[in-house]
């Protein structure tokens, strides 16, 4: 009974850090969007894509995201107690209602990926291209005479995974399937199987779309503190609730709340043009997988040895190869990071993103995007150009030869 009390335990508290990732990815975009983050200079040093903590306690209260300024105060401790954001100099381990820098650690490329967090992101990546494939196989299905929505059989999925590239073999799909499982990413119909390559059924257990208010954060974390989470999944706006049959459509958790643009990321400065973390242009380092208890006190440096001009990138019997890349983003954005102008470049690419499986690497320079030219531009600019296009990027780029 006890080791079925603490997996319990485990899964509450998998599937609450999965809430408040995506919680906390909802709110950066918006607050990119609503300009809030930013370069900002202070005692004559600029600190790229952050935010003053009194200005967006400001705006939580009048978008009412948050009750009072103490409530407020305490979602942004909470994100802050998750390695969702930090002071920009790491001084301050609270979050304080203040004329204080802080800033989210996707757009500075100090976010803990952590293996949860590396399977957190694959799933969302796949559950993701599931949905947009056009012959998807997350369909209507029926088990022991209960249909379930967007559900699968295992081996459809292996298959899909298969002949989608995402692994090698059907061993290897087992095992993602299963570490997919075990972090609270799919399930069994009837939570009474682990993963088979088999015609069992399983489903996506998050729903990654679901527009989160953060209020939901505090109140999910006083149902793990009083035990009452175990109703959860009777919850029909929970993202964990299991779709039956008998459940309206318009009920479905997987229903999109949001226009497409809620789903773009957004850079600035610290956070690439494109989308996971952002850098800063003057030189960082590559994006660094971190223990989830590391602490990162000082900005990245660029990861160019040294600055390329456009007339050398172009230049006759230059060790240059031209590549075109299609990125089609995702509910996270696009997973990469833009620095630097005429020509910008790849700081640093979120492994396992839409950039990523796209072939982007660090080191290579932007020519265009969507076919317009960006040579001469600077990151802030790509970035917007990427922001305000469609959710797939067609980036031309060119690659140093080995």
């Amino acid at each position: 009974m006890e080791r079925t009390s603490s997996v319990r335990r485990k899964a509450i508290a998998r599937q609450h850090k999965t809430e408040v990732m995506i919680a906390g990815e909802q709110l950066r975009l918006r607050l990119h969007d609503g300009k809030l983050i930013k370069d900002r200079r202070y005692h004559l040093r600029t600190y790229p894509n952050c935010f003053v903590a009194q200005e967006l306690i400001d705006w939580l209260v009048s978008h009412k995201e948050a009750l009072d300024r103490a409530t407020a105060v305490c979602l942004m401790q909470h994100l802050m107690d998750h390695d969702i954001v930090h002071h920009v100099c790491d001084k301050r381990p609270d979050f304080k209602d203040a004329k204080l820098l802080y800033r989210f650690r996707k757009d500075d490329g100090t976010f803990p990926f952590n293996t949860e967090v590396k399977i957190f992101m694959r799933g969302q990546r796949l559950y993701e291209n599931l949905i947009a494939d056009k012959n998807s196989i997350l369909q209507l299905r029926e088990e022991h005479g209960v249909s379930y929505k967007r559900s699968f059989p295992g081996y459809q999925l292996i298959d899909w995974l298969l002949q989608n590239g995402e692994v090698e073999s059907r061993r290897q799909g087992v095992d993602l399937c299963r570490a997919l499982q075990e972090h609270g990413i799919i399930q069994h119909v009837t939570k009474k199987h682990n993963f088979f390559d088999s015609g069992l059924l399983y489903q996506f257990c998050i729903n990654f779309r679901r527009r989160r208010r953060l209020s939901e954060l505090l109140n999910e974390r006083e149902q793990d503190i009083d035990g009452t989470s175990t109703q959860e999944e009777n919850n029909l706006d929970s993202p964990f609730f299991l779709r039956k049959d008998s459940i309206q459509e318009h009920n479905s958790p997987f229903d999109s709340v949001g226009s497409s643009k809620d789903i773009k990321q957004i850079t600035g400065s610290r956070r690439s043009s494109l989308n996971l973390v952002h850098l800063h242009s003057g030189g960082f380092q590559t994006l660094v997988q971190l223990p989830s208890n590391s602490i990162v006190r000082s900005n990245p440096k660029s990861v160019l040895k040294r600055h390329v001009t456009c007339e050398e990138l172009f230049a006759p019997g230059a060790p240059f190869i031209k590549k075109v890349l299609t990125v089609i983003g995702d509910a996270l954005g696009w997973g990469i990071v833009v620095r630097g102008r005429a020509p910008c470049y790849v700081q640093a690419v979120d492994p396992g993103s839409p950039a990523a499986v796209a072939g982007v690497k660090i080191r290579q320079f932007v020519c265009q995007v969507n076919g317009r030219c960006v040579l001469y531009l600077d990151y802030k600019t790509v970035t917007r150009l990427v922001m305000t296009g469609p959710r797939v990027v067609v980036l031309e780029v060119m690659e140093q030869l080995e």
